[in-house]
């Protein structure tokens, strides 16, 4: 069996799910386990594609348009002859 540490939790975080814990009436390891377990069960996963996620939020839709500029360089190439 794998373990794994969560760092960083917030206070009300871990006392929301030590509270939730107790109303199922299981441990707080247990119920965090369970969630793990159930999440990662799912098959309805969907990986996140961010240039769709950038046109939901910022897209032409939604009133923003961006300029880019012509891809290039100022410098010039080197000569090694």
């Amino acid at each position: 069996m794998a373990n794994i540490t969560i760092r960083n939790l917030s206070d009300k975080t871990k006392e929301t799910l030590r509270v939730r814990a107790a109303q199922s009436g299981v441990s707080l390891e247990a119920y965090a386990r369970h969630l793990l377990q159930t999440a990662s069960n799912q098959d309805d996963f969907k990986p996140i594609n961010i240039l769709e996620l950038a046109d939901q939020y910022f897209g032409a839709e939604q009133g923003f348009t961006i300029e880019l500029p012509e891809r290039g360089s100022s410098r010039q190439s080197v000569n090694f002859d």
